[in-house]
């Protein structure tokens, strides 16, 4: 877990990864109010990530009460996104 917060639904992640585009269309499919974060275009955020989660790999979803996902299943984060009021 981390200490960072976030006012909703942060996504980082990556055009080029399939698992990003699989969370992130889970999350569009739920109608999920979400911020995406591309660590190609952002320079900073891929360590952003890696301190949230302690790991190099993406996606990583960050929920508002800052509970962390890495490489989530659909199901597991549909899951963890009901349990917390997001979908």
């Amino acid at each position: 877990m981390t200490d960072a917060t976030f006012d909703k639904v942060t996504m980082f992640g990556a055009d080029w990864c399939r698992d990003c585009r699989r969370s992130k269309a889970l999350l569009d499919r739920l109608g999920v109010d979400y911020d995406y974060v591309d660590v190609e275009a952002d320079l900073s955020a891929a360590d952003r990530a890696e301190a949230i989660s302690g790991r190099k790999n993406i996606p990583v979803v960050v929920l508002p009460n800052g509970k962390h996902f890495v490489e989530p299943s659909d199901a597991e984060l549909q899951a963890e996104l009901e349990a917390a009021g997001a979908v």
